[in-house]
């Protein structure tokens, strides 16, 4: 699944090339990108892009693109004409100005809102803080996630009302450099250790920003000695949706 990282550098990418810029032509080469309203931004200048956790907004004037990406979705930005990485039938929406042109292919969210409906809405409203953005405080979240005391850290980094961006990679990997076993209840850790956690994620996420390269420290590496003490990498599914948690069980207490 796209996680805050990589939905804030495509959020960029998008802002670079086409911000500012009349979008004189919409498409939907897949049909499944066909029944979100795209028609209505032919003709509207991309005034705004937003990175919010996992989601991405790009704004034009009273209606905005909200977009989820899911497990495989992508946006892809191309010289007006270049030739696309995937192929034409997988684009959900292709906005294209004189120049250039942004497609996304594939995600389970694709629908245009109206400002007051962009406010109301029920799934961007239920989002906890954004981890990347720029005024991000440790205190806004730590209450949150004290809130379900009952859950275990692994699962609960991963519920979007409580902090928003991060996903099963930076999950396990901000566990590890913190030094803290994900399998424990949220009840056990103080506020100190909470921080930790989200500073190490929030670090670990900014730097994949600048270097689209993801660490995988323990992600992925089940069975493997652990890059810091050299025991035996874990894996198992976690929370309710079974989600795969990496750790060291030697060095993560």
């Amino acid at each position: 699944m796209a996680e805050g990282d990589t939905v804030l550098r495509m959020a960029r990418a998008i802002a670079r090339a086409m911000r500012g810029v009349v979008v004189d032509e919409v498409e939907s080469p897949n049909p499944r990108g066909r029944s979100g309203g795209l028609e209505r931004l032919a003709g509207r200048e991309l005034e705004r892009v937003e990175a919010r956790g996992k989601n991405l907004l790009l704004g034009f004037g009273e209606l905005t693109l909200h977009s989820h990406l899911g497990m495989n979705g992508s946006w892809q930005v191309y010289r007006r004409g270049e030739r696309w990485r995937k192929p034409r039938v997988a684009a959900w929406a292709v906005l294209r100005a004189e120049q250039v042109e942004a497609v996304q292919f594939g995600g389970p969210t694709l629908r245009v809102l109206r400002e007051g409906a962009l406010r109301r809405d029920p799934v961007l409203a239920r989002l906890g803080p954004d981890l990347l953005a720029p005024g991000f405080e440790l205190a806004d979240s730590i209450p949150l996630l004290r809130a379900a005391a009952d859950r275990e850290l692994g699962d609960l980094l991963l519920d979007q009302s409580k902090v928003a961006g991060i996903g099963n990679i930076f999950k396990s990997e901000a566990c590890f450099v913190a030094r803290i076993d994900p399998w424990r209840r949220v009840a056990e850790l103080d506020d100190d250790e909470l921080g930790l956690v989200l500073r190490s994620a929030r670090e670990l996420m900014l730097a994949a920003v600048e270097s689209g390269r993801h660490p995988h420290n323990v992600y992925r590496r089940a069975g493997w000695p652990c890059l810091r003490c050299g025991g035996r990498i874990r894996s198992r599914g976690q929370g309710d949706d079974n989600r795969m948690t990496y750790w060291c069980p030697s060095c993560q207490t």
